[in-house]
């Protein structure tokens, strides 16, 4: 096979890697210090991970969560050859205390979340999380998870389907869409259910779209399938319990859905006295960043310090 053959698929894995968003915003209130012990909750493709081992030194440690398995291989490669302990585990945040106890953590020195999709699922058709491509209705971060999003298009009932839509997708037109999903049905592929739902949800009065009709519809099976928010609040609740004196919590949410939570939590926690809150706004990307990697354009950061 020719040299050029064989870099191939090495070269587009690379290209579908994630990029980590708000990198020196990340560091500056993370503030990773060597021989410490940190976590990266959502590892991804290991991106922001590298980033803090690097100022973990040998005497640090590195605990990196992800549902996918896919993420933690790419992790795994994005890792290689950094100096301090690194630990990629197979789990949602969700169920980190528990995994936490097992490795022998009793407390962290700091902690990562970015709630945001990577690029490696979003531009994998077969993933099927994304409208832009035919795919399975899949949306699984964790394959070996039996729920899909054909399942839920094609067994809930319209009335079930327009409350998850509105309630995860903040969408107004819930019903009308899942009344043109359940008139479609059976839907198997990203492409079919994008077509539905774009045309239950065109424009009124010409109004431009600035979004694609579907995103919001897609955003909703996803947390669903994936119990995105109900293992964000599992999180968010077990986290002071595990977090050392100093300790910094960094999280990167992409829509008020995730970082409603988030800034709620926080707020309460810090009123009972157990964080001290280091961001008073919201940290948003520079102009820079958004011209360079426009999926960084709906990034937030907040963070907080363990008292």
């Amino acid at each position: 096979m020719p040299r050029e053959d064989q870099e191939r698929p090495e070269r587009e894995e690379r290209r579908r890697q994630h990029v980590p968003v708000m990198p020196d915003e990340v560091l500056e209130y993370l503030q990773p210090k060597a021989g410490g012990t940190y976590a990266d909750f959502t590892v991804g493709a290991g991106g922001h991970a590298r980033l803090v081992a690097e100022q973990l030194g040998p005497k640090g440690r590195l605990i990196g969560f992800d549902k996918d398995p896919e993420a933690l291989r790419l992790a795994a490669r994005a890792l290689d050859g950094v100096e301090p302990q690194v630990e990629l585990v197979h789990a949602s945040f969700a169920r980190a205390a528990r995994e936490l106890q097992r490795l022998g953590v009793s407390q962290l020195d700091g902690a990562l979340a970015d709630l945001g999709m990577s690029s490696m699922q979003l531009d994998r058709a077969e993933r099927g999380f994304s409208f832009s491509a035919a795919g399975p209705l899949d949306m699984r971060m964790d394959p070996s998870q039996e729920l899909t999003a054909e399942q839920v298009v094609n067994q809930s009932n319209e009335r079930e389907l327009a409350d998850l839509i509105y309630q995860f997708g903040e969408e107004r037109r819930s019903r009308r869409i899942a009344r043109a999903i359940v008139r479609s049905r059976p839907l198997h592929t990203t492409a079919q259910l994008a077509e539905v739902v774009a045309a239950a949800n065109r424009p009124m009065f010409k109004e431009p779209a600035r979004i694609h009709p579907a995103t919001r519809t897609f955003q909703a099976l996803r947390i669903f399938v994936n119990s995105e928010l109900s293992d964000l609040s599992d999180w968010l609740d077990f986290l002071p319990g595990v977090m050392a004196p100093g300790g910094r919590v960094v999280v990167i949410s992409f829509h008020s859905l995730e970082d409603r939570p988030v800034k709620e939590a926080f707020r309460a926690q810090a009123q009972a006295g157990a964080y001290r809150i280091l961001t008073k706004h919201v940290v948003w990307p520079t102009e820079a960043e958004i011209a360079s990697n426009p999926r960084a354009r709906s990034a937030r950061i907040r963070a907080v310090e363990r008292l």
